[in-house]
């Protein structure tokens, strides 16, 4: 349910490159943290991809989050390129209210 659920988060069409980015390595952690411990990370990853992949041309920031995953199972045990975004101030309630 919670890959479904991080896919659908990141399904908001194109963003930004920078927010693209930003955006699939936190669904890639925030994914990877819902995993349940005795689940088989390589079958949840290819899961996880499979139904991601439509969603790809549509969204930089599903792509982010496929190749992540991709890079996770092909690559040999190496750290992965992410990075929590810097801290920055983003409106706030006012710029909740002009969104609406």
């Amino acid at each position: 349910m919670h890959t479904e659920q991080t896919i659908f988060q990141l399904d908001i069409g194109h963003v930004p490159d920078e927010l693209a980015r930003e955006m699939g390595e936190l669904g890639f952690m925030q994914w990877m943290g819902g995993l349940p411990g005795d689940a088989g990370y390589i079958h949840e990853a290819v899961r996880a991809y499979e139904m991601a992949r439509p969603f790809i041309a549509s969204s930089p920031a599903v792509a982010v989050f496929c190749h992540l995953l991709v890079s996770s199972v092909a690559m040999s045990p190496a750290p992965l390129p992410i990075a929590l975004p810097p801290r920055t101030r983003r409106g706030g309630a006012q710029a909740r209210r002009m969104s609406l």
